[in-house]
């Protein structure tokens, strides 16, 4: 196997910004930039979070390039590259690793809802299709499927599986994954909210969606656990508790995006159908900001 050094950190689930409908270029490559200069870890473009259901191929690939290319090595770069046809998933990911990725994250197949069967050969299809680190990323949430402990062991054998995105909400999963597979299988949690105890079971980081907004506190958060200072994780965790809630009131990235506008970073505009947030989710999202000490 020839599996990686572990992922560790805050790894920040990237909006896409748009403009008048288009994306917003300038505005991506600030944000990147703005990200590394507070400190945080990793990228990840064009997950969920980045409206990967309502961006093109086309620019889906674009977004990962300028990424990469704003990065310019910093920091490393997992490219969101998952889909519910293997085909499909197999072309993101090659484009990935060409656009000079540093790691893929390939979502469980949504809506037609493989077995478990499908869901190894799905992985193993595009495993055997690149040479960069594949992160698995199991949100049943969302997928509607969950990916067993057992399947995450068979595909852990494969060369290029080198840990997962896990986003169950169940922390019991985070001791369970690293019973079987050991510690250098490599675990970065899918929630902020409860990233400080999925760290504590021995997890590596996390990718979220809060850094978008609060990047340097974030990546402080992590960065204490991963010292062992759980009493310091603690103090930040209250401070940013109330935003890992509000920005999950409406659906993300729509809070987020919503947040990033009151910081000056983007225009508070998605795509068709997410919609900009409510006057009462406003309300929520500047108190939780207030809170972390954002915004006055």
């Amino acid at each position: 196997m020839t599996h990686t050094l572990p992922f560790r950190g805050s790894f920040t689930a990237l909006v896409t910004p748009f403009r008048d409908g288009a994306l917003d270029e300038k505005a991506f490559r600030d944000l990147v930039d703005w990200q590394i200069e507070e400190g945080i870890h990793g990228l990840v473009p064009v997950g969920t979070t980045g409206e990967s259901p309502t961006v093109s191929h086309d620019e889906h690939k674009r977004v990962v390039e300028w990424t990469v290319a704003q990065a310019a090595g910093r920091v490393p770069v997992i490219a969101g590259a998952g889909s519910n046809n293997t085909v499909e998933a197999i072309d993101l990911a090659r484009h990935a690793e060409k656009a000079g990725a540093d790691a893929v994250l390939v979502v469980t197949p949504y809506y037609n809802k493989p077995g478990q069967e499908g869901l190894y050969q799905h992985y193993k299809a595009i495993n055997d299709a690149i040479g960069i680190p594949i992160f698995l990323y199991n949100i049943p949430g969302r997928s509607v499927i969950d990916m067993s402990v057992e399947t995450m062991a068979r595909l852990y054998e494969l060369p290029n599986i080198a840990g997962v995105k896990d986003a169950t909400a169940n922390l019991a999963r985070v001791s369970q994954q690293r019973q079987v597979m050991g510690p250098g299988f490599n675990q970065l949690s899918g929630e902020d909210g409860t990233a400080l105890a999925f760290m504590s079971h021995g997890g590596d980081g996390c990718i979220s969606v809060a850094s978008n907004v609060a990047p340097k506190l974030c990546a402080q958060l992590i960065n204490a656990c991963i010292a062992g200072d759980y009493k310091g994780a603690l103090e930040l965790q209250d401070r940013l508790f109330p935003l890992f809630q509000a920005l999950f009131v409406e659906t993300n990235p729509s809070p987020t995006k919503y947040a990033l506008n009151l910081l000056g970073k983007i225009a508070d505009e998605a795509r068709l159908p997410m919609v900009p947030v409510s006057a009462k989710t406003k309300e929520i999202v500047q108190a939780a900001m207030r809170h972390a000490g954002l915004i006055n």
